[in-house]
């Protein structure tokens, strides 16, 4: 079974490739696709794009231009739960449009045609995902550092599981991250892509996973060292997530 792995960040594809010594590049639609091995799997690894059209696109040219038969998304989000804090790792267990919005034709967030608004995740591939993301999660002092840990204030990494939200827009604001709290209160984070991968999946059938990694609160101070978190901390747990992941079948 071919796998797409699709990143969000460009430092975490090139942390993929490194574990890739067979890849080779494809340019597609203006997107490099790189196909190769890991852990004995066919890999197809891609960037995103940013936004839900460019990612959807990107998930739509995997499947139909390099074969994938599953899809691995990773990235960084903005965290809403109570709970949920900078450097904590979220799986995905359902994906929805936080800015879909077809009302009164269609009730706000319900996909126009689809009947549903939230999409699931494959069940089998979370679990599998939920467990690396555990393992990485204990390792995270000998994995990043304790230097890095207090640059950017995280403790204890935890691990979540439930509702991830997508939209266009990056939330920074404390109005707008309480906004969608109390619109959706079960709502762990929110990022730009993942709900428009998981479309794309749900249409063809594919399973899915999805990993996001927890850069800010989505709130006043979500501008930040955006760029330094993803280089220091996002880059090096996803590689070591989808290690782990793939070591394990």
């Amino acid at each position: 079974m071919r796998l797409a792995l699709i990143a969000a960040m460009r430092e975490e594809l090139s942390a993929v490739l490194a574990r890739m010594p067979d890849e080779q590049r494809q340019r597609v639609a203006g997107r490099d696709f790189w196909v190769g091995h890991w852990h004995g799997h066919e890999i197809v690894a891609v960037l995103s794009g940013i936004g839900k059209v460019a990612a959807a696109t990107t998930a739509t040219l995997a499947i139909h231009r390099f074969g994938a038969q599953a899809v691995l998304f990773t990235g960084v989000a903005g965290g809403l739960g109570p709970d949920v804090r900078v450097g904590d790792l979220v799986v995905a267990r359902e994906l929805l449009q936080h800015d879909m919005d077809a009302s009164p034709i269609f009730p706000r967030h319900e996909l126009p045609l689809y009947g549903l608004s939230r999409l699931r995740t494959d069940a089998t591939m979370s679990q599998r995902l939920l467990a690396a993301a555990r393992a990485v999660a204990a390792e995270a002092s000998g994995l990043l550092g304790a230097d890095t840990l207090a640059t950017f204030g995280i403790g204890t990494p935890a691990v979540h599981e439930g509702l991830i939200l997508s939209g266009d827009r990056f939330v920074s604001t404390s109005a707008e991250s309480a906004a969608l709290r109390r619109e959706l209160p079960d709502a762990l984070a929110v990022e730009m892509e993942g709900a428009a991968v998981a479309q794309v999946c749900h249409d063809h059938g594919l399973p899915l996973a999805v990993l996001r990694i927890i850069s800010d609160r989505a709130d006043d101070h979500a501008g930040g060292d955006f760029t330094a978190f993803v280089q220091a901390v996002a880059s090096r747990y996803s590689v070591a997530l989808l290690d782990r992941y793939l070591a394990a079948g």
